[in-house]
Protein backbone atom coordinates (compact mmCIF):
# COMPACT_ATOMS: atom_id res chain seq x y z
CA UNK A 1 0.00 0.00 0.00
CA UNK A 2 1.08 3.45 -0.66
CA UNK A 3 0.53 5.54 2.46
CA UNK A 4 0.24 8.48 0.12
CA UNK A 5 -3.47 7.70 -0.21
CA UNK A 6 -4.09 8.88 3.35
CA UNK A 7 -3.35 12.46 2.45
CA UNK A 8 -6.17 12.34 -0.08
CA UNK A 9 -8.63 10.40 2.02
CA UNK A 10 -9.99 13.26 4.10
CA UNK A 11 -10.82 15.40 1.12
CA UNK A 12 -12.47 12.43 -0.57
CA UNK A 13 -14.41 11.27 2.50
CA UNK A 14 -17.95 12.42 1.79
CA UNK A 15 -17.71 11.76 -1.94
CA UNK A 16 -16.46 8.24 -1.39
CA UNK A 17 -19.30 7.40 0.94
CA UNK A 18 -21.54 7.49 -2.09
CA UNK A 19 -19.52 4.64 -3.62
CA UNK A 20 -21.31 1.34 -3.06
CA UNK A 21 -20.67 -2.14 -4.37
CA UNK A 22 -21.12 -2.31 -8.09
CA UNK A 23 -22.56 -5.46 -9.57
CA UNK A 24 -19.86 -7.43 -11.34
CA UNK A 25 -20.93 -9.14 -14.52
CA UNK A 26 -20.83 -12.92 -14.37
CA UNK A 27 -19.05 -14.56 -17.26
CA UNK A 28 -19.05 -18.15 -18.45
CA UNK A 29 -15.56 -19.48 -17.85
CA UNK A 30 -13.43 -22.37 -18.90
CA UNK A 31 -13.09 -23.18 -15.20
CA UNK A 32 -16.57 -24.72 -15.36
CA UNK A 33 -15.42 -27.45 -17.70
CA UNK A 34 -11.90 -27.82 -16.32
CA UNK A 35 -12.84 -29.65 -13.13
CA UNK A 36 -16.21 -30.33 -11.56
CA UNK A 37 -16.01 -30.10 -7.78
CA UNK A 38 -15.98 -33.55 -6.23
CA UNK A 39 -17.97 -32.21 -3.30
CA UNK A 40 -21.49 -31.03 -2.85
CA UNK A 41 -23.31 -29.92 0.27
CA UNK A 42 -22.40 -33.07 2.19
CA UNK A 43 -18.65 -32.43 1.85
CA UNK A 44 -19.02 -28.77 2.73
CA UNK A 45 -20.95 -29.81 5.81
CA UNK A 46 -18.28 -32.38 6.68
CA UNK A 47 -15.57 -29.70 6.54
CA UNK A 48 -17.61 -27.46 8.82
CA UNK A 49 -17.88 -30.25 11.41
CA UNK A 50 -14.17 -30.02 12.20
CA UNK A 51 -13.21 -29.95 15.87
CA UNK A 52 -14.17 -26.69 17.54
CA UNK A 53 -16.39 -25.55 14.67
CA UNK A 54 -19.70 -25.09 16.50
CA UNK A 55 -19.38 -21.34 16.06
CA UNK A 56 -18.63 -21.89 12.38
CA UNK A 57 -21.87 -23.83 11.97
CA UNK A 58 -23.67 -20.78 13.32
CA UNK A 59 -21.84 -18.60 10.77
CA UNK A 60 -22.94 -20.94 7.97
CA UNK A 61 -26.55 -20.63 9.07
CA UNK A 62 -26.32 -16.83 9.33
CA UNK A 63 -24.60 -16.54 5.94
CA UNK A 64 -27.29 -18.47 4.08
CA UNK A 65 -28.95 -16.25 1.49
CA UNK A 66 -26.46 -13.39 1.90
CA UNK A 67 -24.61 -11.61 -0.90
CA UNK A 68 -20.94 -11.09 -0.10
CA UNK A 69 -19.03 -8.27 -1.77
CA UNK A 70 -15.43 -9.15 -2.68
CA UNK A 71 -13.35 -6.04 -3.39
CA UNK A 72 -9.99 -6.29 -5.11
CA UNK A 73 -7.87 -5.57 -8.14
CA UNK A 74 -9.78 -6.49 -11.29
CA UNK A 75 -6.98 -6.50 -13.86
CA UNK A 76 -6.56 -10.27 -14.25
CA UNK A 77 -9.21 -11.56 -16.69
CA UNK A 78 -8.49 -15.24 -16.02
CA UNK A 79 -8.85 -14.74 -12.28
CA UNK A 80 -12.01 -12.68 -12.74
CA UNK A 81 -13.58 -15.44 -14.82
CA UNK A 82 -12.63 -18.05 -12.23
CA UNK A 83 -14.08 -16.01 -9.37
CA UNK A 84 -17.30 -15.26 -11.25
CA UNK A 85 -17.55 -18.87 -12.44
CA UNK A 86 -16.23 -21.74 -10.35
CA UNK A 87 -15.85 -19.96 -7.01
CA UNK A 88 -19.20 -18.14 -7.19
CA UNK A 89 -20.95 -21.37 -8.12
CA UNK A 90 -19.23 -23.25 -5.29
CA UNK A 91 -20.43 -20.69 -2.75
CA UNK A 92 -23.96 -20.72 -4.12
CA UNK A 93 -24.21 -24.51 -4.34
CA UNK A 94 -22.75 -25.30 -0.93
CA UNK A 95 -23.74 -22.31 1.21
CA UNK A 96 -26.41 -20.34 -0.71
CA UNK A 97 -24.07 -17.33 -0.73
CA UNK A 98 -24.06 -15.03 -3.76
CA UNK A 99 -20.66 -13.62 -4.69
CA UNK A 100 -20.52 -10.02 -5.92
CA UNK A 101 -17.01 -9.27 -7.18
CA UNK A 102 -16.27 -5.54 -7.14
CA UNK A 103 -13.12 -4.61 -9.12
CA UNK A 104 -11.36 -1.74 -7.36
CA UNK A 105 -7.72 -0.76 -6.81
CA UNK A 106 -6.44 -1.21 -3.28
CA UNK A 107 -5.73 2.49 -2.79
CA UNK A 108 -9.35 3.28 -3.66
CA UNK A 109 -10.58 0.54 -1.33
CA UNK A 110 -8.56 1.94 1.55
CA UNK A 111 -9.59 5.48 0.75
CA UNK A 112 -13.25 4.40 0.89
CA UNK A 113 -12.71 2.68 4.24
CA UNK A 114 -10.95 5.79 5.52
CA UNK A 115 -13.86 7.95 4.38
CA UNK A 116 -16.38 5.66 6.07
CA UNK A 117 -14.43 5.71 9.31
CA UNK A 118 -14.09 9.50 9.23
CA UNK A 119 -17.86 9.84 8.74
CA UNK A 120 -18.62 7.39 11.55
CA UNK A 121 -20.33 4.81 9.30
CA UNK A 122 -21.51 1.71 11.15
CA UNK A 123 -21.78 -0.54 8.09
CA UNK A 124 -19.66 -0.97 4.97
CA UNK A 125 -20.47 -2.44 1.57
CA UNK A 126 -16.87 -3.71 1.55
CA UNK A 127 -16.94 -7.24 2.93
CA UNK A 128 -13.92 -9.24 1.67
CA UNK A 129 -10.71 -7.50 0.58
CA UNK A 130 -7.87 -8.92 -1.52
CA UNK A 131 -4.85 -7.48 0.26
CA UNK A 132 -1.25 -7.99 1.38
CA UNK A 133 2.01 -6.29 2.31
CA UNK A 134 2.16 -2.61 3.12
CA UNK A 135 -1.54 -2.34 2.26
CA UNK A 136 -2.41 -4.79 5.03
CA UNK A 137 -0.10 -3.05 7.48
CA UNK A 138 -1.72 0.31 6.85
CA UNK A 139 -5.26 -1.11 6.97
CA UNK A 140 -4.65 -2.95 10.24
CA UNK A 141 -2.93 -0.01 11.89
CA UNK A 142 -5.73 2.29 10.71
CA UNK A 143 -8.35 0.00 12.36
CA UNK A 144 -10.07 -0.73 9.04
CA UNK A 145 -10.17 -4.52 9.50
CA UNK A 146 -12.27 -7.04 11.40
CA UNK A 147 -10.50 -9.61 13.50
CA UNK A 148 -9.05 -11.78 14.60
CA UNK A 149 -11.23 -14.23 12.67
CA UNK A 150 -9.03 -17.02 11.27
CA UNK A 151 -9.50 -19.08 14.44
CA UNK A 152 -13.13 -19.45 13.36
CA UNK A 153 -12.28 -21.16 10.06
CA UNK A 154 -12.03 -24.99 10.10
CA UNK A 155 -10.09 -25.14 6.84
CA UNK A 156 -7.56 -22.57 8.05
CA UNK A 157 -7.01 -24.53 11.24
CA UNK A 158 -6.95 -28.00 9.69
CA UNK A 159 -5.39 -27.56 6.24
CA UNK A 160 -3.01 -24.59 6.49
CA UNK A 161 0.40 -24.89 8.14
CA UNK A 162 0.41 -22.87 11.34
CA UNK A 163 4.23 -22.93 11.30
CA UNK A 164 4.58 -21.39 7.84
CA UNK A 165 6.10 -17.92 8.37
CA UNK A 166 3.66 -16.51 5.81
CA UNK A 167 0.73 -17.75 7.89
CA UNK A 168 1.89 -15.56 10.74
CA UNK A 169 3.55 -12.59 9.05
CA UNK A 170 2.83 -10.64 5.89
CA UNK A 171 5.92 -8.77 4.65
CA UNK A 172 7.34 -9.41 8.16
CA UNK A 173 4.30 -7.72 9.75
CA UNK A 174 2.27 -9.72 12.32
CA UNK A 175 -1.04 -10.97 10.91
CA UNK A 176 -2.62 -11.94 14.24
CA UNK A 177 -5.67 -13.50 12.60
CA UNK A 178 -6.72 -10.42 10.60
CA UNK A 179 -6.31 -12.01 7.15
CA UNK A 180 -6.27 -15.53 5.69
CA UNK A 181 -4.04 -16.81 2.86
CA UNK A 182 -5.56 -16.91 -0.60
CA UNK A 183 -2.75 -18.03 -2.92
CA UNK A 184 1.03 -17.95 -3.02
CA UNK A 185 3.03 -15.90 -5.50
CA UNK A 186 6.70 -15.90 -6.40
CA UNK A 187 8.81 -13.63 -8.56
CA UNK A 188 10.06 -15.38 -11.69
CA UNK A 189 11.76 -14.20 -14.84
CA UNK A 190 10.90 -15.38 -18.32
CA UNK A 191 12.70 -15.03 -21.61
CA UNK A 192 13.20 -16.21 -25.16
CA UNK A 193 15.43 -19.27 -24.86
CA UNK A 194 16.63 -18.81 -28.45
CA UNK A 195 18.59 -15.74 -27.27
CA UNK A 196 21.11 -17.74 -25.27
CA UNK A 197 21.60 -18.71 -21.63
CA UNK A 198 19.51 -16.83 -19.11
CA UNK A 199 21.21 -14.70 -16.43
CA UNK A 200 21.51 -16.38 -13.03
CA UNK A 201 22.32 -13.25 -11.03
CA UNK A 202 22.66 -9.47 -11.33
CA UNK A 203 26.18 -9.67 -12.73
CA UNK A 204 25.04 -11.92 -15.56
CA UNK A 205 21.95 -9.76 -16.12
CA UNK A 206 24.18 -6.76 -16.82
CA UNK A 207 26.20 -8.78 -19.31
CA UNK A 208 22.97 -10.06 -20.90
CA UNK A 209 21.65 -6.50 -21.22
CA UNK A 210 24.88 -5.37 -22.86
CA UNK A 211 24.59 -8.26 -25.32
CA UNK A 212 20.98 -7.31 -26.11
CA UNK A 213 20.81 -3.52 -25.67
CA UNK A 214 17.37 -1.96 -25.61
CA UNK A 215 15.58 -5.31 -25.32
CA UNK A 216 15.28 -5.55 -21.54
CA UNK A 217 13.47 -3.37 -19.01
CA UNK A 218 11.29 -3.53 -15.91
CA UNK A 219 8.11 -1.69 -14.85
CA UNK A 220 8.50 1.73 -13.26
CA UNK A 221 8.16 1.77 -9.50
CA UNK A 222 5.81 1.79 -7.61
CA UNK A 223 4.37 -0.89 -9.92
CA UNK A 224 4.17 -4.01 -7.77
CA UNK A 225 6.30 -6.16 -10.10
CA UNK A 226 8.84 -3.42 -10.77
CA UNK A 227 9.23 -2.84 -7.06
CA UNK A 228 9.71 -6.57 -6.47
CA UNK A 229 12.35 -6.71 -9.20
CA UNK A 230 14.32 -3.93 -7.50
CA UNK A 231 14.07 -5.74 -4.15
CA UNK A 232 15.38 -8.92 -5.82
CA UNK A 233 18.33 -6.95 -7.19
CA UNK A 234 18.97 -5.60 -3.68
CA UNK A 235 18.88 -9.10 -2.19
CA UNK A 236 21.26 -10.47 -4.83
CA UNK A 237 23.81 -7.71 -4.20
CA UNK A 238 23.37 -6.80 -0.54
CA UNK A 239 21.87 -9.97 0.92
CA UNK A 240 18.63 -10.84 2.72
CA UNK A 241 19.50 -10.68 6.40
CA UNK A 242 20.29 -6.96 6.75
CA UNK A 243 16.72 -6.06 5.76
CA UNK A 244 15.06 -8.15 8.45
CA UNK A 245 16.47 -5.87 11.16
CA UNK A 246 17.22 -2.47 9.59
CA UNK A 247 15.15 0.37 11.05
CA UNK A 248 12.61 2.11 8.84
CA UNK A 249 14.77 5.19 8.40
CA UNK A 250 15.27 6.53 4.90
CA UNK A 251 18.92 7.46 5.26
CA UNK A 252 19.79 4.17 6.93
CA UNK A 253 18.05 2.28 4.11
CA UNK A 254 19.67 4.52 1.48
CA UNK A 255 23.13 3.64 2.78
CA UNK A 256 22.29 -0.07 2.89
CA UNK A 257 20.93 -0.24 -0.67
CA UNK A 258 23.58 2.02 -2.25
CA UNK A 259 25.45 -0.84 -4.02
CA UNK A 260 22.18 -1.99 -5.62
CA UNK A 261 21.17 1.53 -6.68
CA UNK A 262 24.62 2.01 -8.21
CA UNK A 263 24.12 -1.26 -10.11
CA UNK A 264 20.72 -0.18 -11.43
CA UNK A 265 22.20 3.11 -12.65
CA UNK A 266 24.91 1.14 -14.44
CA UNK A 267 22.23 -1.06 -16.01
CA UNK A 268 20.14 1.88 -17.26
CA UNK A 269 21.97 2.66 -20.56
CA UNK A 270 21.41 -0.89 -21.80
CA UNK A 271 17.68 -0.97 -21.05
CA UNK A 272 14.78 -0.16 -23.36
CA UNK A 273 14.84 3.60 -24.10
CA UNK A 274 18.25 3.64 -22.38
CA UNK A 275 16.53 3.59 -19.01
CA UNK A 276 15.20 7.12 -19.46
CA UNK A 277 11.65 5.78 -19.17
CA UNK A 278 10.04 2.49 -18.18
CA UNK A 279 6.77 0.67 -18.90
CA UNK A 280 4.17 2.03 -16.50
CA UNK A 281 2.76 -1.36 -15.49
CA UNK A 282 3.65 -5.05 -15.63
CA UNK A 283 1.00 -5.89 -18.29
CA UNK A 284 2.56 -3.28 -20.59
CA UNK A 285 5.96 -4.94 -20.25
CA UNK A 286 4.40 -8.35 -20.81
CA UNK A 287 2.77 -7.17 -24.04
CA UNK A 288 6.12 -5.80 -25.20
CA UNK A 289 7.63 -9.25 -24.68
CA UNK A 290 4.73 -10.88 -26.53
CA UNK A 291 5.24 -8.42 -29.44
CA UNK A 292 8.97 -9.19 -29.62
CA UNK A 293 10.04 -5.70 -28.53
CA UNK A 294 11.65 -7.19 -25.40
CA UNK A 295 13.34 -10.57 -24.96
CA UNK A 296 12.65 -11.04 -21.24
CA UNK A 297 10.32 -9.95 -18.46
CA UNK A 298 9.39 -10.72 -14.89
CA UNK A 299 6.20 -11.55 -13.03
CA UNK A 300 4.78 -12.60 -9.68
CA UNK A 301 2.64 -15.22 -11.47
CA UNK A 302 4.89 -18.27 -11.37
CA UNK A 303 2.99 -20.03 -14.18
CA UNK A 304 2.33 -17.04 -16.43
CA UNK A 305 4.40 -18.53 -19.24
CA UNK A 306 2.35 -21.74 -19.33
CA UNK A 307 -0.92 -19.83 -19.47
CA UNK A 308 0.42 -17.43 -22.09
CA UNK A 309 1.73 -20.22 -24.35
CA UNK A 310 -1.62 -21.97 -24.02
CA UNK A 311 -3.60 -18.90 -25.08
CA UNK A 312 -1.17 -17.98 -27.85
CA UNK A 313 0.21 -14.81 -26.25
CA UNK A 314 3.74 -16.27 -26.03
CA UNK A 315 5.57 -18.57 -28.41
CA UNK A 316 6.79 -21.89 -27.05
CA UNK A 317 10.33 -20.44 -27.06
CA UNK A 318 9.42 -18.64 -23.84
CA UNK A 319 10.87 -20.18 -20.67
CA UNK A 320 10.66 -19.37 -16.95
CA UNK A 321 13.85 -19.00 -14.92
CA UNK A 322 14.98 -17.74 -11.52
CA UNK A 323 18.28 -16.58 -10.06
CA UNK A 324 20.69 -18.88 -8.25
CA UNK A 325 20.14 -17.16 -4.90
CA UNK A 326 16.38 -17.36 -5.35
CA UNK A 327 13.54 -14.91 -5.79
CA UNK A 328 11.08 -13.19 -3.47
CA UNK A 329 7.86 -14.99 -2.67
CA UNK A 330 4.81 -13.71 -0.87
CA UNK A 331 1.21 -14.62 -0.23
CA UNK A 332 -2.05 -13.01 -1.27
CA UNK A 333 -4.56 -12.77 1.54
CA UNK A 334 -8.22 -12.00 2.11
CA UNK A 335 -9.26 -9.68 4.94
CA UNK A 336 -12.67 -8.51 6.15
CA UNK A 337 -13.54 -4.87 6.69
CA UNK A 338 -14.27 -3.91 10.29
CA UNK A 339 -17.87 -2.91 9.56
CA UNK A 340 -18.60 -5.48 6.84
CA UNK A 341 -22.35 -5.70 6.25
CA UNK A 342 -22.08 -9.42 5.50
CA UNK A 343 -19.45 -10.55 7.98
CA UNK A 344 -20.76 -14.11 8.35
CA UNK A 345 -20.83 -14.67 4.59
CA UNK A 346 -17.31 -13.27 4.31
CA UNK A 347 -15.96 -15.73 6.88
CA UNK A 348 -17.73 -18.68 5.26
CA UNK A 349 -16.53 -17.63 1.79
CA UNK A 350 -12.92 -17.35 2.99
CA UNK A 351 -13.15 -20.78 4.59
CA UNK A 352 -14.44 -22.09 1.25
CA UNK A 353 -11.46 -20.53 -0.53
CA UNK A 354 -9.26 -22.70 1.69
CA UNK A 355 -11.11 -25.92 0.90
CA UNK A 356 -9.26 -28.74 -0.86
CA UNK A 357 -11.54 -28.58 -3.89
CA UNK A 358 -11.30 -24.83 -4.41
CA UNK A 359 -7.52 -24.76 -3.97
CA UNK A 360 -7.13 -27.70 -6.37
CA UNK A 361 -9.34 -26.05 -8.98
CA UNK A 362 -7.38 -22.78 -8.66
CA UNK A 363 -4.18 -24.75 -9.20
CA UNK A 364 -5.58 -26.55 -12.24
CA UNK A 365 -7.24 -23.54 -13.81
CA UNK A 366 -5.10 -20.55 -12.83
CA UNK A 367 -1.81 -22.30 -12.00
CA UNK A 368 -1.72 -20.49 -8.65
CA UNK A 369 0.58 -21.99 -6.00
CA UNK A 370 -1.73 -23.48 -3.33
CA UNK A 371 -1.64 -22.34 0.30
CA UNK A 372 -2.53 -25.73 1.80
CA UNK A 373 -0.04 -27.82 3.77
CA UNK A 374 0.55 -30.95 1.69
CA UNK A 375 1.25 -33.01 4.81
CA UNK A 376 -2.26 -32.26 6.08
CA UNK A 377 -3.89 -33.68 2.95
CA UNK A 378 -4.90 -37.27 2.27
CA UNK A 379 -2.83 -39.34 -0.15
CA UNK A 380 -5.69 -39.12 -2.65
CA UNK A 381 -5.74 -35.32 -2.53
CA UNK A 382 -1.93 -35.11 -2.63
CA UNK A 383 -1.99 -37.23 -5.78
CA UNK A 384 -4.63 -34.98 -7.34
CA UNK A 385 -2.41 -31.93 -6.82
CA UNK A 386 0.65 -33.82 -8.09
CA UNK A 387 -1.14 -34.80 -11.31
CA UNK A 388 -1.94 -31.22 -12.33
CA UNK A 389 -0.39 -30.46 -15.72
CA UNK A 390 1.45 -27.15 -15.31
CA UNK A 391 2.02 -26.79 -19.05
CA UNK A 392 5.05 -25.62 -20.98
CA UNK A 393 7.91 -23.33 -20.05
CA UNK A 394 7.54 -23.32 -16.27
CA UNK A 395 9.38 -24.53 -13.18
CA UNK A 396 8.07 -27.18 -10.81
CA UNK A 397 6.55 -25.92 -7.57
CA UNK A 398 9.25 -27.71 -5.56
CA UNK A 399 11.98 -25.79 -7.42
CA UNK A 400 10.27 -22.48 -6.72
CA UNK A 401 9.68 -23.15 -3.03
CA UNK A 402 13.28 -24.31 -2.57
CA UNK A 403 14.47 -20.94 -3.91
CA UNK A 404 11.82 -18.80 -2.16
CA UNK A 405 13.16 -15.70 -0.41
CA UNK A 406 11.25 -13.80 2.30
CA UNK A 407 9.69 -10.43 1.65
CA UNK A 408 11.16 -7.31 3.22
CA UNK A 409 9.29 -5.69 6.12
CA UNK A 410 6.33 -3.76 4.71
CA UNK A 411 7.58 -0.40 5.95
CA UNK A 412 10.76 -0.64 3.85
CA UNK A 413 8.94 -1.00 0.53
CA UNK A 414 7.79 2.64 0.08
CA UNK A 415 11.18 3.88 1.33
CA UNK A 416 13.02 1.85 -1.33
CA UNK A 417 10.59 3.03 -3.98
CA UNK A 418 11.30 6.66 -3.06
CA UNK A 419 15.05 6.09 -3.14
CA UNK A 420 14.76 4.46 -6.58
CA UNK A 421 12.79 7.45 -7.87
CA UNK A 422 15.44 9.83 -6.57
CA UNK A 423 18.57 7.95 -7.56
CA UNK A 424 17.81 5.63 -10.49
CA UNK A 425 14.75 6.67 -12.50
CA UNK A 426 15.87 8.34 -15.72
CA UNK A 427 19.47 8.65 -14.52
Amino acid sequence: MKKRFLALALSMSMALLACGGQKASTETTAAESKTESTTAKDTAAEESKAEGSADFDALVAEAKGQTVNFYGWGGDDRLNQWLDGYYAEYLKKNYDITLNRVPMGIEDILAQLSAEKEAGAKESDIDMIWINGENFKTAKESDFLYGPFTQNLPNFNNLVSQEDPETNKDFAYPIEGYEAPYGKAQMVFYGDKSKGDFPKNTEELLAYAKEHPGQITYPALPDFTGSAFVRNVIYDIVGVEPFQTVKEDKEAVRELVKPAMDYLKELNPYLWKEGKTYPEKEPTMRNMVADGELIMGMTYSAYLVSNSIADGSFSNNMQTFIWDKGTIGNTNYIAISKNAKHNAAAQVAINAMLSKDVQLNRYETLKTIPVLDNSKLSKEVQDAFAKVDLGEGVLEQSVLLEKRLPEMPAGLVPIIEEIWQEEVAGK
